[in-house]
């Protein structure tokens, strides 16, 4: 061996040297190096021949990685069966991939149109852990060493999450019946509500053109996308007529958050932001037949005062009366 190699090897090795000194010779930790004395002088002033090699293979093992104690595993611990650590990554890949999306949705929601497809693969990727048995001699269920193995149950609780949130978000109620796409009415009304806010941003960046130092009032957002606000308004009012309808039985029942989110956005900005109304267009119809209603008494008393007949009360005299009163009027005629 290179004696230059060698010094260079050993030179590598004195920071470790030095940290290990005091574990192997206690002594050495009460000391401190003498003035002008090197280290590499020290070391070989304290420590034996075998004590210096012994100490250069420990430094040689931390430097290349490795760890004190055993190298693997006792035997005796459980592991997985190779089909279960597959479907426990692939449901830890899939929920890592929904996790962000939910996240990524959460403003504006967006939750519910584009996160469908990860939510279907994460509950078959469940599916499948809870039915897959392993082909052994015990006919071993990685459900049982993945979902019902420790107290935690990380898998069971993540599952929960999910499901626990796709529910809140009600979004089976933007889905087809199977959950495989957005429903028609969904579609619509979100290409429904991009327009609407198609328009506003149009019609914003004409007003800013028009009117760069004046006191900006929405007037051109309010006028040219009335109509589209009304559709968008109308078609929400639709829908939330027809849940009511299928969900009679269940009490409180919501659209989707991806749609009630859009109209909460869409009823701010009008009203709000832009300062807009939607006149009604049956305003004059309303006030006709409610000041019909309201003249409606008076004019049937008045009617019945007009043309009832006002009948004189009669005196109705008895027979004797009547008897006394002829003689009396004979009386006076005779006179």
């Amino acid at each position: 061996m290179d004696p230059d190699a060698t010094v260079s090897r050993r030179r590598s090795l004195l920071l470790p040297l030095l940290l290990l000194v005091p574990l192997l010779c206690p002594g050495l930790a009460l000391g401190t190096l003498v003035s002008g004395s090197s280290p590499h002088r020290v070391l070989y002033d304290f420590l034996s021949e075998q004590q210096l090699l012994e100490v250069e293979d420990l430094s040689l093992t931390l430097l290349q990685g490795g760890r004190l104690g055993p190298q693997s595993l006792p035997p005796d611990l459980p592991d997985l069966y190779p089909e279960c650590q597959e479907l426990l990554l692939d449901f830890a890949n899939s929920s890592a991939e929904l996790t962000g999306c939910l996240v990524r949705g959460a403003r504006p929601v967006r939750l519910c149109q584009t996160c469908y497809p990860l939510f279907q693969q994460v509950a078959t990727k469940m599916d499948n852990i809870s039915r897959v048995v392993v082909n052994t001699s015990e006919n071993h269920s990685c459900a049982r060493s993945l979902l019902m193995a420790d107290r935690i149950q990380i898998v069971v609780i993540l599952s929960e999450f999910f499901n626990s949130t796709w529910q809140k978000a009600n979004c089976a109620n933007c889905l087809t019946n199977k959950s495989e796409e957005l429903s028609n009415s969904t579609l619509y009304f979100l290409n429904q509500f991009n327009k609407t806010l198609t328009c506003f941003e149009h019609n914003l960046q004409v007003e800013s053109m028009q009117s760069l130092l004046q006191l900006r009032n929405y007037s051109e957002v309010c006028k040219n996308c009335q109509n589209a606000y009304k559709t968008l308004s109308s078609l929400y009012s639709e829908m939330q007529k027809m849940n009511e309808h299928e969900n009679k039985a269940e009490s409180g029942t919501h659209l989707c958050i991806d749609v009630e989110d859009a109209m909460n956005i869409t009823r701010k900005l009008w009203s709000r932001t832009f300062n807009c109304s939607v006149p009604c267009s049956d305003t004059v119809p309303v006030i006709a037949v409610s000041v019909f209603i309201l003249f409606l008494p008076v004019v049937f008393y008045l009617s019945s005062f007009l043309h009832s007949e006002q009948k004189k009360r009669k005196l109705i005299l008895p027979k004797r009366l009547k008897s006394s009163t002829s003689f009396a009027n004979i009386q006076e005629n005779a006179n």
